[in-house]
This record gives C-alpha cells, structure tokens and sequence, in this order.
C-alpha cells in the first residue's frame, strides 16, 4: 500500500535527522558516563526498529498478494472519522494532562484507545493501560524527570 510505503519513507528520515540530532547534544564531563545522550539515543533506535518491523510486514504482505489476486475495494471513509476521533481524544488528553496528572491522564488515555481498537478485553486493556502509566512515571522518576503529579499524592 502507498501510505505504508510514506509512512516507513517519513518513518526512516525522522529517525535518522533525530540519531543525527542527538549527536550534536554536549556530553558532560562530570557525572553518568552516558549522559543526556542515553534516552534520546534508544528512542532513535526504537524508532528504527519500528520502521523495520513496518517493512517486514509490507514485505509478507506483499508475498501473500502475489499468490493471490485483489480485490478492488470502495474507499471507507470511516478511517477518517477514526483518525479524527484519535487526533480529538490525542487534543483532550493535552488539554487535561496537567491537572490531572501523568499517570491519570495517561491511563485514561490509553485504555479508551485501547477499549476502541482492541475490543472485548476490558481487563487485560486496563492492565496494561494502568501498568505501563504506573511503571513509565516510576522510571521517569528514576531518570529525575518531573512530570505533572496532577490530583495524586505521590
């Protein structure tokens, strides 16, 4: 398809001018050895890596259509109206992500995109919806990086 072709295209040069741009970050010559380059550095790679399962995908996805043929299908406008649900649900949780805090805000968020596009499995969405919140603040707060505690008390 086109726009995974964009997508892993956008995908690769975004992640390629930020590995470049996380070179250009001062490293320090007192304290942890790999500085403030560390965090920045594995996102890059993480980005990459994601590329490279988009293009694993495409590549079986295109072996599968070669042993059978397509169907030409009518354009859904749904897809639209999700994206623009998710872009609106993406603006609310900017909108409210100070005061109710980043674990709040985030668990939130994740289990109604979660609820949407994984359905019928309430507990195993809010699990991971409450675990990753949980977990990702307590490493932030390892890494000394202060994120809004909203209405919680730690």
């Amino acid at each position: 398809m086109m726009t995974d072709r964009v997508i892993l295209v956008c995908t690769v040069i975004v992640a390629i001018v930020y590995l470049y741009a996380t070179t250009l970050i001062p490293s320090l010559e007192i304290g942890d050895p790999l500085g403030p380059k560390a965090f920045p550095r594995l996102l890059g790679i993480f980005l990459l890596i994601g590329a490279g399962v988009l293009f694993l995908e495409m590549w079986k996805e295109r072996q599968g259509k070669a042993t059978r043929p397509a169907a030409a299908a009518p354009p859904d406008l749904r897809h639209l109206w999700v994206l623009a649900a998710v872009v609106a649900w993406t603006g609310a949780y900017y909108i409210v992500f100070e005061k109710a805090g980043y674990v709040i805000a985030t668990a939130v968020y994740l289990f109604a995109l979660m609820a949407w596009f994984n359905r019928g499995r309430w507990l195993m969405n809010a699990l991971v919806a409450a675990l990753f919140s949980a977990l990702s603040y307590a490493m932030f707060l390892k890494l000394d990086v202060n994120l809004p505690k909203g209405v919680l008390p730690f």
